[in-house]
């Protein structure tokens, strides 16, 4: 499955498994493509042990060979499947999209992301890229880097996307203390103009950080002035039991 359009089918395919198993019809519905296209991903994802059949002609489920996105799980754990049970709770509780996302490069990849049926939706930014001094998911992995390597970092421009997106190198490196501090990162209208984020790590028993965890929503109703603390715990308690989880 070479090039880049059929790796994104690829995790196409395969983020529609993880809520759950599919036969071919109905995941060639869900991810909009030909049956014929979804068998063929299918076929090369079972020969890598991505997705298992339990009988020939049955339904399709993500397979023990699948590896962790991040690189930083175990063999045979997948972060996004492991991750999805603490996002849906998270968007239960504070009624806004969670996610998930790795660090990949100066960027970060968005894994995975569970929402509710709200009057105004955000968009859903799965298997897409953030750069990561824009986005509080970018921040936490910054915050959690060595000097040296948020040295390294900053040497490269900086780009905006917003009228508040923070470019300045020392402005930056100026927040990070309060980032390692809180345990937790907000970002305001810094990547997308109207919506809200927080962001906090999944740091694994070595001490490394292998994801974050995030929440965002329409900046007028996100957050709650009064809840910024208490979402940012709220974060930091779900990211310790996932990590909990992937160190099993």
């Amino acid at each position: 499955m070479a090039g880049v359009q059929s790796i994104e089918r690829a995790f196409a395919v395969l983020r529609a498994l993880a809520v759950g198993g599919h036969g071919v019809t109905e995941l060639a519905d869900k991810v909009e493509l030909p049956k014929s296209t979804v068998a063929r991903i299918l076929a090369a994802l079972e020969t890598e042990g991505a997705v298992a059949q339990d009988e020939s002609g049955g339904e399709y489920r993500l397979g023990d060979g699948l590896t962790d996105l991040a690189g930083g799980v175990q063999p045979g754990r997948n972060l996004a499947a492991t991750a999805r049970p603490h996002l849906i709770e998270l968007a239960k509780i504070h009624g806004e999209t969670a996610g998930i996302s790795v660090a990949d490069g100066r960027n970060v990849y968005y894994l995975d992301h569970v929402h509710l049926d709200n009057d105004v939706q955000v968009r859903d930014w799965t298997g897409e890229y953030a750069p990561m001094h824009l986005v509080p998911s970018g921040l936490v992995f910054l915050a959690n880097m060595s000097d040296v390597e948020v040295d390294s970092f900053l040497t490269e421009p900086l780009i905006a996307t917003t009228a508040t997106s923070v470019t300045k190198p020392q402005e930056l490196r100026d927040r990070l203390p309060q980032f390692r501090s809180a345990g937790y990162v907000w970002i305001l209208e810094e990547f997308i103009e109207g919506i809200n984020s927080v962001a906090t790590a999944i740091v694994d028993s070595s001490g490394e950080t292998v994801a974050a965890l995030h929440i965002h929503g329409p900046a007028y109703r996100f957050p709650d002035p009064d809840r910024t603390h208490d979402i940012g715990l709220s974060l930091i308690e779900a990211a310790s039991n996932l990590a909990a989880q992937l160190d099993d």
